[in-house]
Formats: structure tokens, sequence, C-alpha cells
């Protein structure tokens, strides 16, 4: 008891193993399987996370690990060049900071250091 139309053997319609024709889409089929599909791709030509994933799991590092030298690696990188940033910045306001003093300490000062400086000076001349 068939209630199907008959069915057209074209493209979207399978024949099933029984003998009965089914309609399917043929971007739902299944392609035939023609064995195991072999890459030949060299590490270095993979990109340098998946690099790094093959080195570790070729030398027996489980993928828990590698997982997480994935998720935690970007995020070190970023925290180093936080770090990074900071010690820029307190290096440059150190160095404003000594140039301030050493304008404020030359503006202020006196013949009697000037003429400290230039004995400091002539001394360390004689030393060499």
């Amino acid at each position: 008891m068939n209630h199907l139309p008959e069915p057209s053997l074209h493209a979207n319609v399978v024949r099933l193993p029984d003998g009965t024709h089914t309609y399917a889409d043929s971007a739902s089929t299944p392609a035939t399987f023609q064995g195991p599909q072999v890459v030949h791709q060299h590490i270095h030509q993979a990109a340098p996370d998946k690099t790094v994933q093959r080195i570790a799991l070729g030398s027996g590092v489980g993928a828990g690990a590698v997982a997480a030298g994935v998720y935690f690696g970007p995020l070190l990188i970023g925290a180093l060049t936080a770090i990074a940033a900071n010690i820029a910045m307190l290096a440059f306001l150190a160095l404003v900071l000594g140039w301030g003093v050493h304008t404020v300490v030359k503006s202020v000062g006196s013949p009697e250091a000037a003429s400290a400086v230039k004995n400091v000076t002539t001394a360390r001349r004689k030393r060499r």
C-alpha cells in the first residue's frame, strides 16, 4: 500500500536496499567513501600554534597540556606585554624626573658649586 507517487529516477531519488525509493536532497546524501585521505604536510607548513601542538603531541604530551598551552600562551603574552608597557612607562617617568631634578639643581647652583665641579674634574684627570 504505497500512497506516494511513482518516483522518477533522477538526482534526488535514492533506491534503498529493500527495493523501495525515497526522496532525498542531493546535499544531504552521503558521499561515497573512497578510503582515507592522506595529506602530506610538514610541521613547518602549519600555523605556529598548530606547530606547537604537533610537536607537543608528537613528544607524548597529553591533549590537555596542549589545550592549556594554546589557551594560556596568548594570555601569558598579553600579560608580559602589559608588564613591559608598565616598566617602559616607569622608565620614561624616571627619565623625565631625573631631567627635571638636573635642570633645577643646575639653575639653582652657586659659584661655589661650579668651582667644586671644576676641582672634581681636575682631580679625575690627574688620577688617570
